[in-house]
C-alpha cells in the first residue's frame, strides 16, 4: 500500500484475493449534463390551491346565473311581466355575484400566480394533485440571488435517495419571495408522481439553465465509497493495482454521479467490492 500526496491510496491485490473478495470492474462512459443549479425545496400542500379553484367555480356559477335572471327579468319586463323593481333588485344581484366572482379569481391569482391560474384545464390539474397522482412542488434559489435566466424545468431528488431523479415541468415563478428565505421560488410540476411524493417531502432540485452541455463522466453509484466526509472511487491503474481517487462532485444522476474533472472516460473503476477494499486499507 502507498499513500499519495493528495489523500490518495494505492494498494495491490493479486488475482487469487480480487477473486475472494468478488471484486468487478467496469469502464466509465463519456456523459454531458447541461448547465444547472442546485437548489432546495419541498412538494406543496394542494389543498389550499383545492379551495381556491373550488371557490372560484362555485362564484362563476353563481354569477352566470344570477346574470341570465337577469336577463330573463329584462326580457318579460319588456313585455310588461316584470316590475322594474325587480330588474334593479336582479341587477345589484348580478353586480355583487360578478364582483364575488371576480374576487375570487383575484385571490387565485395572487396566491398561486398567473401560470397555475391559467392553466388550461385547471380543474383536471387540481383532481390530479388532490389524488397524488401529481404533485406541485416549489424550488427556491439561493437567497438575495436573481437568476439571469428563467429555468427550463429541473431534476428532483427527494432527500433520503440521491440516485433517482424525478423529471419536474416549469410551471411558472412563485408570486411571493418566501419571507424566511428571502429567495425567489419556481413552481414545477411532476406528472406522473412516480416516486409517490407527499406534501410536505423536503427536495433537492436542479434547475436547468440554457447554456452548452458540459462533458465528463458517468460513476456509477455502486463505485463510490464514502470517507473523510469525500466520496472516492477505486481505479484499476493495473492488473493488480487499485488507486483510491477523490470523486468531486454535486450533481447525482440516476444511479450514479456526473464527474466533470479528474476521471476519464475508458477509466476502469471497482464497481462491486470497493468498500471491502476500503475496509482493508483502514486495517493498515
Amino acid at each position: 500500500m502507498q499513500h499519495g500526496t493528495n489523500g490518495e491510496t494505492s494498494i495491490k491485490l493479486d488475482a487469487e484475493t480480487q477473486k475472494l473478495m468478488g471484486l468487478q470492474v467496469a469502464s466509465l462512459q463519456a456523459a454531458q449534463l447541461k448547465p444547472e443549479m442546485k437548489v432546495y425545496g419541498r412538494v406543496l400542500d394542494p389543498s389550499g390551491l383545492v379551495t381556491a379553484v373550488s371557490e372560484l367555480a362555485a362564484t362563476r356559477a353563481t354569477s352566470e346565473a344570477s346574470q341570465a335572471e337577469l336577463q330573463r327579468l329584462k326580457g318579460l319586463a319588456g313585455q310588461n311581466n316584470a316590475s322594474a323593481r325587480s330588474v334593479q333588485a336582479a341587477e345589484a344581484t348580478a353586480i355583487r355575484d360578478r364582483g364575488q366572482a371576480e374576487s375570487a379569481w383575484l385571490r387565485l391569482l395572487a396566491a398561486w400566480g398567473a401560470g397555475i391560474a391559467e392553466q388550461k384545464d385547471l380543474p383536471a390539474l387540481v383532481e390530479s394533485l388532490g389524488t397524488l397522482k401529481a404533485v406541485l412542488i416549489q424550488l427556491n434559489g439561493p437567497p438575495g440571488e436573481a437568476l439571469g435566466e428563467t429555468p427550463r424545468g429541473a431534476r428532483v431528488f427527494s432527500l433520503n435517495d440521491d440516485t433517482n431523479s424525478v423529471r419536474a415541468e416549469f410551471i411558472s415563478p412563485a408570486p411571493a419571495v418566501d419571507p424566511q428565505l428571502q429567495a425567489r421560488g419556481f413552481f414545477f410540476l411532476v406528472n406522473p408522481n412516480s416516486q409517490h411524493l407527499t406534501p410536505g417531502t423536503a427536495l433537492t432540485g436542479f434547475l436547468e439553465l440554457p447554456g452548452e452541455p458540459q462533458s465528463g463522466v458517468a460513476v456509477p453509484a455502486s463505485a463510490i465509497v464514502r470517507f473523510n466526509g469525500a466520496k472516492w472511487v477505486y481505479v484499476q491503474t493495473g492488473e493488480d493495482s487499485f488507486t483510491r481517487t477523490e470523486v468531486a462532485s454535486e450533481h447525482p444522476i440516476d444511479n450514479g454521479w456526473f464527474v466533470r474533472s479528474g476521471l476519464k472516460a475508458d477509466e476502469k473503476v471497482v464497481t462491486a467490492g470497493a468498500q471491502q477494499i476500503l475496509s482493508e486499507e483502514m486495517k493498515d
